[in-house]
């Protein structure tokens, strides 16, 4: 598997059929999606809608128990619920007037019977025979997950030990949600994805991090992958450089001192979880991305729209007994990542970059090569050692 890990050809980002595939056999397959915070629906009857890629989903509290379903009436397939959220006691279709209950049950047909002995649905029509499509659902630390196939593993099993400690390190106690916002990149998903996975971009695209040193791969840090290889962490701590000369000699375009902020309260990092990290990048195959950067905590909802769209929803995130010195450090810093973040802006352009020409490079391959050709976890980020991993556990899923 090698060569197929190093070497990926561009045509994977242009290839529609392949798309059709992927939603297939990876989004619908055993793996699990973000669907949502707990803190969002606490109420019985309470639900919010969301995506897993373009497919409706509606996540509701069925007294206590958290429910997911595909957002669709059985009968015509016409959307249920069509507001962001609110509180239900049963669902009803706006189409025909179908009813089932929370726990996904047909329990109501508009005349059913008919009217006046005509009509109505045929004597062998049984309600019990059409059930909403019900997803299985994990709450993991406040965080709801969903997966469409009910034979896939725990979470704990399916992340693995490492990764499994690294969620659970940004989520101490249930999550709030605290603002939320979403781009729409002109990308293939999976270019988006690459890219949470490359460890040693960061430091050369986004000027804003090394300028102001909140991330330079001088800094201690390392990359650790499970072992199905698609999911990762990448963590640096934040520390005065005593090597600036490194970045000095290599002349990038992000090493200026010229550059200031009025207001460096962005810059700040309070160690709240103490152990000096203070940049954690954790991917959760095949869509999902937690990151802590500084004390801005986040999940990133990737919603594949089409083989060059993809959208990227931003829940910034903190926790009911944060201090006001953590809530404001928050705040403040949600403006470091997101569709203009001061670091992040760049990545949708470099996407945009890659899919405008892989449509125009049939035969041409992307180099997937610094740090070698396995998927091993590092105490070096300058590697691409997570990107093999993500294609390795990409490669099996699709070829299964």
């Amino acid at each position: 598997m090698t060569d197929s890990l190093t070497r990926i050809p561009l045509r994977s980002y242009t290839d529609e059929d392949r798309y059709n595939d992927e939603i297939k056999k990876i989004v619908q397959g055993k793996t699990w999606n973000f669907i949502g915070f707990e803190s969002e629906i606490e109420n019985a009857g309470d639900y919010s809608t969301t995506e897993i890629a373009e497919i409706p989903v509606v996540v509701l509290n069925d007294a206590g128990i958290i429910r997911a379903y595909v957002n669709r009436c059985v009968h015509r397939g016409s959307v249920l619920c069509l507001s962001e959220k609110g509180n239900i006691k049963q669902f009803e279709c706006v189409y025909h007037g179908w009813t089932f209950d929370l726990a996904g049950n047909l329990n109501g047909v508009a005349f059913e019977r008919g009217i006046k002995g005509q009509g109505g649905m045929p004597p062998g029509f049984n309600k019990e025979d059409y059930r909403l499509r019900e997803l299985k659902v994990e709450n993991f630390c406040g965080v709801l997950f969903a997966t469409f196939d009910f034979d896939t593993p725990e979470i704990k099993r399916y992340l693995g030990p490492d990764i499994t400690a690294g969620v659970r390190r940004v989520l101490p106690s249930k999550p709030i949600v605290i603002g939320r916002t979403s781009q729409l990149i002109r990308s293939n998903w999976k270019i988006y994805v690459e890219n949470n996975h490359d460890s040693y971009h960061a430091s050369i695209l986004h000027s804003f991090f090394t300028t102001f040193k909140l991330n330079r791969l001088t800094q201690s840090g390392g990359i650790v992958i499970n072992e199905a290889g698609g999911s990762h962490i990448s963590y640096s701590k934040r520390q005065q450089e005593a090597d600036d000369q490194v970045y000095e000699s290599e002349q990038l375009r992000a090493n200026h001192d010229e550059f200031g902020l009025k207001d460096p309260g962005a810059l700040r990092f309070i160690d709240e979880f103490n152990d000096q990290i203070s940049l954690q990048i954790l991917t959760f195959f095949p869509l999902v991305v937690f990151h802590q950067i500084s004390n801005s905590l986040c999940i990133r909802q990737i919603i594949p729209r089409g083989i060059d769209r993809v959208e990227i929803v931003w829940w910034y995130y903190g926790f009911l007994d944060d201090s006001d010195e953590i809530k404001n450090a928050r705040l403040q810093q949600i403006n470091l990542v997101g569709p203009a973040g001061y670091i992040s802006m760049e990545d949708g352009a470099v996407g945009e970059f890659v899919q405008r020409n892989s449509k125009h490079s049939e035969g041409a391959n992307g180099l997937i090569m610094m740090g070698g050709d396995g998927y091993e976890s590092s105490s070096s980020r300058v590697t691409e050692a997570a990107i093999r991993g993500f294609w390795k556990q990409y490669y099996e899923m699709m070829d299964a």
